[in-house]
């Protein structure tokens, strides 16, 4: 099992809060830092104020060396899928190879309508979604004279630079991760473009389901499910003892109980348990979502005391 570290600046931060966790994450030995593509703070004035994702993740490309860096996940409702191709293209050169494009439909609508962003409906972001993938991969992979003739985009004659230097990925270029709960969309559009599959915030039965109908997916257009990465996104709060816990807790204005449900929180043993489970349901990889970022002790803790038991 790999652990990465996932942040959530639209909660409140600086660059520089999150260049702090990034080098951490690095030093410990993580596998890689994504952070969130959101303009507008939940429950929270999020000061001093967002900061856009792929600016973030290109100072974060030239600041650190070795980590992975990505999205989870970029908002397809965001950018024009051209433009967006350039940019990640751009970050993964700054970044030597190091950049992963997680991406989806789009949801949260009250930071579209506070920035002046249009929310089409559930089947419009969902159609707009795959023109992205299409258009997005297709200039990557394509060696010049790119055509994409959709509803919604129309690609004519693109040289399609420039290119990202990674080429591994399923249809060439970075890896792509798609994740989510749908279940016909979701899973045929992972089946055919993602190297990666994520679910945030789910339990193990969740979980079960949901690997369950994208391995279908996969099998229904002859894709070996072995060749997609699986994971997921959990909500972190570790402590050495009772007392840490309940602290790490009400520093995010959660509560401890509610975390150990729903979460990965308790005892580093009891967290090592719980990834355990979901590794037995076929998790590769658990994005520990990190939402008081001034504790970079947390991570410390984490890299002693729980990765050493989990595999990396």
């Amino acid at each position: 099992m790999e652990l990465r570290i996932f942040t959530e600046p639209q909660q409140g931060a600086t660059y520089d809060d999150l260049l702090a966790v990034a080098r951490t994450t690095e030093e410990l030995g993580f596998g890689a830092f994504f952070r969130s593509d959101h303009y507008l703070g939940m429950g929270t004035e999020g000061l001093p104020g967002p900061s856009d994702a792929w600016i973030t993740l290109a100072g974060l490309a030239r600041d650190t060396s070795t980590i992975r860096l990505g999205t989870m996940m970029t908002s397809a409702t965001f950018r024009h899928p051209g433009p967006l191709a350039i940019s990640v293209a751009n970050v993964d050169q700054m970044s030597g190879g190091r950049v992963e494009l997680g991406i989806g439909a789009g949801w949260f609508e009250a930071e579209h309508t506070k920035y002046g962003i249009p929310f089409p409906s559930t089947g419009e972001r969902f159609d707009r979604f795959e023109e992205q993938l299409e258009v997005i991969t297709g200039l990557w992979a394509t060696e010049g004279g790119f055509d994409f003739a959709g509803q919604h985009y129309a690609v004519t004659d693109s040289p399609g630079l420039p290119k990202p230097v990674q080429t591994g990925g399923r249809r060439g270029g970075p890896p792509v991760l798609i994740g989510g709960l749908g279940k016909k969309r979701t899973p045929a559009l992972a089946a055919r473009f993602a190297d990666e599959f994520n679910l945030p915030f789910v339990d193990e039965a969740t979980t079960e389901a949901q690997f369950a109908r994208v391995r279908a997916a996969c099998e229904a257009v002859d894709r070996d499910p072995a060749t997609m990465a699986w994971s997921n996104a959990l909500v972190l709060c570790v402590g050495e003892d009772e007392a840490e816990v309940e602290r790490r807790a009400a520093a995010i204005g959660r509560d401890k109980d509610e975390l150990r449900e729903n979460g990965l929180a308790g005892t580093p043993q009891e967290v090592v348990d719980k990834i355990g489970r979901y590794a037995a349901l076929g998790a590769e990889r658990v994005y520990l979502q990190v939402l008081d970022l001034a504790d970079l002790d947390h991570l410390r803790l984490v890299a002693r005391d729980v990765m050493p038991h989990v595999g990396r």
